[in-house]
C-alpha cells in the first residue's frame, strides 16, 4: 500500500470511527497521532520543513519600480547540476528570463488543471447530487483581473 493509499485509509477510518463528521484536516490528524496511526518519519520531516520554507517564500513580496506587488521568489523546474530536472528556486532581482518563462509556464499549467478539475466536480455533483439549479462556474478570469488590478492600483495610489 502507498503512502497516499495510507492516508487515504487513516481518513477513511476516522470517518467510521464515529468522530464528528465533516471534519477538519487537523480533527482528522490529531486523531491519526492520538491513536499511532501515523508518526512523523525524518525524511518526512525534512520533507514538511522544505514545504513550509517553499510556502513562506511564495509570501515574500517586494514592490516594483511601478508600485506593483510582487512575488520575490519563484520555483522553476530545470535541469540540476547532475543533468536531471529540478525545482530551482530564485530571486526577482537576480532570475534569469528563461527561469522566469518556466516558472510563469508551469504556474499557468497549474491553474488550468485547477480549473478543468473544478469543472468536473460541479459537472458531477450537478449531474448526479444536486437537486437545485446547476451551480454555473465560470472559467474566464478576464473581469476578475480586472478587479484585481483595479483595487491593487487603487491601494498603491493611496
Amino acid at each position: 500500500m502507498s503512502y497516499t493509499e495510507q492516508l487515504i485509509k487513516i481518513g477513511n477510518d476516522y470517518m467510521a470511527s464515529g468522530q464528528p463528521w465533516p471534519a477538519t484536516k487537523m480533527e482528522i490528524a490529531q486523531w491519526a497521532m492520538n491513536n499511532n496511526r501515523w508518526q512523523p518519519q525524518p525524511a518526512l520531516l525534512l520533507k514538511i520543513c522544505a514545504e513550509e520554507i517553499a510556502g513562506a517564500m511564495r509570501e515574500e513580496f517586494i514592490t516594483d519600480n511601478q508600485g506593483r506587488r510582487v512575488r520575490a521568489k519563484h520555483v522553476a523546474r530545470m535541469p540540476g547540476p547532475d543533468g536531471e530536472q529540478t525545482y530551482l528556486w530564485d530571486d526577482y532581482h537576480t532570475m534569469s528570463r528563461e527561469h522566469m518563462l518556466v516558472s510563469a509556464q508551469t504556474e499557468r499549467q497549474q491553474i488550468a488543471s485547477w480549473c478543468y478539475r473544478l469543472k468536473v466536480d460541479v459537472d458531477s455533483f450537478n449531474e448526479n447530487r444536486n437537486p437545485g439549479p446547476a451551480i454555473q462556474i465560470s472559467l474566464n478570469f478576464e473581469p476578475d483581473m480586472a478587479d484585481m488590478e483595479a483595487l491593487e492600483s487603487v491601494e498603491v495610489a493611496s
